[in-house]
């Protein structure tokens, strides 16, 4: 009988162990040699020139790029890199969960946000702008947008600040997402559209849009993009940091930043100081 509970009780050390090999956390998986099997990052999909999904399942733009080159530099090459969908109102939870290890989604850093989850970066500084058809330059300025019909999409706080703050009289129009804003700015049911600049200009790069629109070249807020993280995590901090700071320096992110919103006429601050962990 004894012998019967040691084979036992070693039967279950092996399941245990080989459980516990299985189960990864945090986003980042090891084969059972120890060696790094994927890496899971949160990008947007619907974002053309930041992160996109194609229909053929493929991720393009500058957030992918960023993402791609940081998993290197972490280890990982582009075939074990797992990019999962990253909406907004989800990107905290799905870092605090460890349903992913890093977040590249023009994720703003701010206070709110530092109080569940840790940045790097920032990697990229974005302005709120509007943009207008190609043709139209009765808007240069915000408080051009009075009497004008100002797009956005539901329950973005971009319209809202320029209703309260700069053109109090805007007719301000919220749709359900940028594509209707877009066809709205097309046939002229709406006069602009405000969001972040590198969001607009990555639409307005799409082949289907490119002479359509442009922006107007404002600089209504300062909105610096980070790479979310599960907080207390200095290490992978670290590590990310040191990844963007290297992307800069080879000339790699500017080259991302040219391919994805150049064609959209779209002029990029310089890469912003790394703030994060500093």
């Amino acid at each position: 009988m004894k012998v019967f509970k040691a084979g036992a009780a070693a039967a279950v050390a092996v399941v245990l162990s080989l459980t516990a090999t299985a189960c990864g956390g945090g986003g980042g998986d090891k084969a059972a040699e120890g060696g790094k099997d994927k890496i899971v990052i949160g990008i947007k999909y619907d974002q053309p020139g930041l992160g996109l999904k194609t229909p053929d399942g493929k991720f393009t733009g500058f957030d992918v790029d960023v993402a791609t080159y940081v998993a290197k530099e972490l280890g990982y090459k582009p075939e074990q890199i797992e990019f999962k969908q990253a909406v907004s109102a989800e990107r905290e939870n799905l870092i605090a969960n460890g349903d992913v290890k890093l977040v590249v989604a023009t994720y703003t850093i701010n206070d709110k946000r530092k109080a569940r989850v840790d940045f790097a970066g920032p990697y990229f500084l974005a302005h709120q702008d509007l943009l207008v058809r190609a043709d139209d330059n009765s808007i240069t300025k915000p408080e051009d947008l009075n009497k004008k019909k100002l797009c956005s999409v539901t329950g973005s706080t971009s319209a809202q600040n320029v209703k309260t703050k700069l053109a109090p009289e805007a007719d301000l129009r919220e749709y359900p997402g940028y594509s209707e804003c877009l066809t709205g700015l097309e046939n002229g049911s709406v006069d602009a559209l405000t969001t972040d600049n590198s969001i607009l200009a990555g639409f307005a790069a799409q082949e289907k849009n490119k002479g359509k629109f442009k922006l107007v070249g404002l600089k209504m807020s300062d909105e610096p993009y980070g790479i979310g993280l599960k907080k207390g995590d200095k290490d992978l901090q670290t590590k990310v940091n040191a990844a963007l700071k290297k992307m800069v320096e080879d000339g790699s992110w500017q080259k991302a930043v040219d391919a994805n919103l150049g064609p959209a006429g779209y002029k990029a601050e310089p890469a912003p100081q790394i703030t994060e962990g500093s």
